[in-house]
């Protein structure tokens, strides 16, 4: 059986750097699409950014071809520009020879990457990019919509 062509938009934001921060994802398979979004108390935007494609990814059903697109250059260039296989070869450290951040999130990425066939794509934010600017939109609102429901408290 051939594995299902799924296209993936994600993005993640943050209110303060760190803050409370939110992440979405648009899945698309044929004419179905799905949209998730989250939220964390206190993160940073690259976390959230992390974030949403690990969860785009998790919720898949089986291995399927992927075509993963992020306005994230931390998250599209750690794959096409092979800085994770870099920081593994040099234990987790980065070019400075510090430990890599979000050791925890690429671990993740990296195990669901071995399940799916990813291609891994840089869109430009904010550029009117119709998925893109629905995945900001939604992660900004995880945002607003948790902090106001803990505003109520």
């Amino acid at each position: 059986m051939t594995a299902k062509k799924v296209s993936i938009f994600t993005d993640g934001a943050c209110s303060g750097n760190p803050g409370p921060g939110g992440w979405a994802a648009v899945l698309i398979y044929g004419q179905h699409t799905k949209e998730i979004s989250g939220f964390e108390k206190t993160t940073t935007n690259q976390r959230m950014e992390l974030i949403a494609a690990i969860e785009a990814l998790a919720g898949l059903k089986e291995p399927c071809l992927v075509q993963l697109h992020s306005d994230s250059a931390y998250l599209i260039n750690a794959f096409e520009q092979n800085w994770l296989k870099n920081w593994q070869t040099n234990g987790w450290l980065n070019s400075q020879k510090r430990p890599v951040e979000n050791y925890d999130l690429w671990l993740k990425l990296l195990e669901l990457s071995s399940i799916h066939k990813i291609k891994w794509i840089k869109v430009k934010g904010h550029s009117g990019h119709p998925e893109n600017e629905r995945c900001d939109l939604l992660a900004r609102k995880a945002i607003t919509d948790a902090l106001s429901i803990e505003g109520d408290k």
